[in-house]
């Protein structure tokens, strides 16, 4: 009887953990079915794209993705990522002695300052914009991919703070100690045991910081014209008065997303452990 039941609750963990597992897969499915649609999108003709019921059966081709390289695409993607990869090292860079002061070694009024910083996200970001218009055009900075990046760093400051400090509160406060009694200044304390621990919290705070900043467009669209637009500027040139062109805009959108997703999938093993490592209690 023991052997036979132990048998069977062998089977019921393996029938259980092949159910969760199809479980996650139909969830991923479900959520990368839209990304996979858009791509297949970008390969039709355009009268196969705008069919009605959609074409399932085509032959693929790459005129869509031809014509959208050929309208001057590569600087928008430059603009993009030059804005997105200096505001996330500039929220890394200012993030992470903050959340040092507000974890590690607390400062006075600490969940005040918390609050604070997390209020700034409260404003929407259409009450902000004249304020900061009358600021860049003042300082010439319209059209110019400095204001972008101030702009972002501004956005994505608040939440890297947040980010950084939950995973340093994780940190054992044992190898702090240590370093303490062995003498180690704050920079040292900082650069050599705080950093290097923390380094799959810091991926994952660089990859939302990297996320949220690529797919902004409120702010690119009114301080941007030509020089410094960005690549979702560049996808609103595909819906004019002639229409929606939906094999160009699928095309230029996976194009577009192509960075942001390698750059997921070269960091989701980092990700995962940051985002389980700064999981909040």
């Amino acid at each position: 009887m023991s052997v036979q039941a132990g048998r069977t609750q062998r089977g019921k963990a393996v029938a259980s953990k092949v159910g969760w597992s199809a479980l996650a897969w139909l969830v991923a499915i479900v959520f990368f079915f839209p990304v996979l649609w858009m791509a297949l999108e970008g390969l039709k003709t355009e009268v196969q794209a705008a069919s009605i019921p959609p074409t399932i059966l085509f032959t693929p081709t790459l005129s869509a993705i031809q014509e959208v390289l050929s309208r001057d695409f590569p600087p928008y993607l430059i603009n993009s990522a030059t804005a997105t990869l200096g505001s996330t090292l500039l929220v890394l860079v200012l993030g992470l002695p903050a959340a040092y002061a507000l974890s590690i070694r607390p400062v006075k009024r600490t969940r005040d300052v918390l609050f604070f910083l997390i209020s700034t996200r409260f404003l929407p970001f259409a009450a902000s914009l004249v304020p900061l218009y009358i600021l860049a055009r003042n300082l010439h900075l319209l059209d110019n991919i400095m204001a972008l990046v101030i702009i972002y760093t501004t956005i994505n400051l608040p939440l890297g703070i947040w980010l950084l400090r939950s995973f340093m509160l994780e940190l054992p406060h044992e190898l702090v100690e240590a370093a303490r009694v062995d003498g180690a200044s704050m920079r040292h304390e900082l650069t050599r045991i705080v950093i290097p621990l923390i380094t799959p919290g810091i991926a994952a705070t660089s990859l939302i910081c990297l996320i949220f900043s690529w797919n902004e467009f409120f702010y690119a669209v009114n301080f941007t014209s030509s020089i410094a637009a960005t690549s979702p500027i560049f996808l609103v040139g595909f819906i004019s008065g002639r229409g929606l062109f939906y094999a160009k805009l699928a095309a230029a959108a996976t194009l577009a997303s192509l960075p942001v997703l390698l750059a997921g999938w070269i960091a989701q093993k980092q990700l995962i452990r940051g985002l389980t490592m700064g999981a909040v209690k």
